[in-house]
């Protein structure tokens, strides 16, 4: 009993708290397909598509036999007022035909003499075709149909779903690597004003330099550590961000302090989400989920518009049934038999007319939306395309103007150690760095976002 109390106590902090993810690095690959995998809001977009084929059952239950039986009798004072037995089974079929076979079984002292059967009970086999309303379509068939459609609706909304997951989850991934470059930044300058300070120190134990400059020296190392606090800082709120995309199997992992980004993730993000060389964007407008969906709505409304217009139609019901009794049955006789219509028809046909129209609006609604869907995301691929040629040449300036600035810190620390330069300029130019680093960094992190959103535009979530 011991035991197993100890083995509770240890299982528990497992079944409990996050599992730790303790890889050295976790590239972006490999995080997306985590979190494709694993993350409860794309399973709960997979939901969407077992929704539907419950509804297609459903709707296909229209569609099965059945039984039925009533049975009523009432006895009082010893005297048998009525017993009557009705049984039937139906078979609906496609286009609005019912086949009954039925048997039926009345007796009694007072008795309807239209429920009088045989004493060995009467069987009927017939079928029932409704020759005006819904012998082309009717509910039951129309609900099938859109049922079916409604699989092809519910994927697309799916990949949508997941879609917007994956680009919230890029965001913190891209996040969690912009201020771990920046963390990484700090340390490095961090270091190098510690080691500046150290020598102007031994400058003024020797006589070349004043006091003054320790001063200087010793603001600039505090600057930097509080930038690179600053920073670290903003590296565990984003790890933490990064947190809650990351699961397996149904339960969180909380990445480590030591994990680490993909750092030269730029040159590799348009082969991993598939954003480069671009040309043909007819092809992925056409193939888009989003317009997928809206096409798929047309196609349901048009159903419901059909059904609709049926609707304007008389319903005209005609029914045949051979009866016979159940030892005779193999004896066809034409001359027994039922046989019944069933007509109705609205005079003014209002309320017909008026979902007719309605269905129809519907329906043209969704066709002017989706000829703007097609123009919006058209643009919106142009506008994208455009923004990621616009960045690309700024960061290629700005990777221009970082060398140079480090040029421009180099020579002054040369002439420093030449007793040429002071430490006010070396600040400076050092400052001039930073800057421009912190917007290199930034142009990286932008670049990245707007190549998982060209992604998300693009819809491209089997990449």
């Amino acid at each position: 009993m011991r035991h197993l109390f100890y083995i509770i106590l240890i299982l528990i902090p497992v079944c409990v708290f996050p599992q730790e993810f303790n890889e050295e690095t976790l590239s972006y690959r490999e995080y997306l397909g985590y979190v494709k995998k694993f993350h409860p809001l794309v399973s709960r977009a997979n939901l969407e598509i077992d929704r539907a084929e419950a509804q297609l059952m459903q709707a296909r239950g229209g569609f099965d036999p059945k039984i039925e039986v009533d049975f009523d009798k009432k006895q009082f004072k010893d005297t048998e007022y009525y017993s009557l037995l009705n049984s039937s089974f139906k078979i609906p079929t496609w286009y609005g035909i019912e086949i009954k076979a039925a048997f039926d079984n009345s007796e009694g002292y007072y008795l309807n003499p239209q429920n009088t059967t045989p004493n060995q009970g009467l069987t009927s086999l017939g079928i029932t075709v409704p020759v005006g309303q819904g012998l082309f379509i009717n509910k039951r068939m129309a609900d099938l149909r859109k049922a079916k459609l409604q699989i092809n609706l519910s994927k697309s909304q799916q990949r949508l779903a997941a879609l917007d997951v994956l680009y919230d989850a890029s965001a913190a991934y891209f996040s969690w690597l912009k201020h771990y470059n920046e963390m990484v930044m700090y340390k490095e300058y961090l270091t190098a004003a510690e080691e500046r300070y150290t020598g102007v120190l031994r400058l003024i134990e020797q006589g070349d330099k004043p006091a003054i400059d320790s001063v200087e020296t010793g603001i600039s190392v505090k600057n930097r550590k509080l930038s690179l606090e600053n920073s670290i800082l903003k590296l565990n709120k984003a790890r933490l961000e990064l947190a809650n995309y990351l699961w397996i199997n149904e339960t969180p992992v909380e990445p480590s302090e030591d994990l680490k980004p993909e750092v030269g993730l730029l040159t590799e993000i348009e082969d991993i989400l598939n954003t480069g060389g671009i040309n043909d964007t007819e092809a992925i407008i056409s193939a888009h989920p989003k317009l997928k969906m809206l096409e798929t709505k047309v196609e349901m409304l048009d159903i419901e518009r059909k059904l609709k217009a049926n609707y304007l139609l008389p319903k005209i019901d005609l029914g045949y049934y051979y009866l016979s009794e159940p030892s005779y049955i193999d004896n066809f006789r034409t001359d027994d038999y039922k046989i019944g219509i069933n007509f109705s028809f609205p005079i003014f046909l209002r309320k017909e007319r008026g979902a007719l129209n309605m269905a129809k609006i519907k329906l043209q609604d969704t066709k002017l939306e989706l000829q703007q869907e097609q123009l919006q995301i058209k643009n919106k691929i142009d506008a994208q395309l455009t923004e990621i040629q616009s960045l690309k040449k700024q960061s290629d300036l700005l990777n221009g103007l970082v060398q140079d600035y480090q040029t421009m810190l180099n020579a002054e620390d040369r002439l420093f150690s030449f007793g040429e330069s002071s430490i006010f300029i070396i600040n400076s130019r050092e400052t001039n760095l930073i800057s421009a680093r912190i917007q290199q960094i930034n142009m990286e992190n932008s670049l990245l976002m707007s190549n998982v959103g060209l992604y998300r535009i693009m819809a491209n979530s089997d990449n």
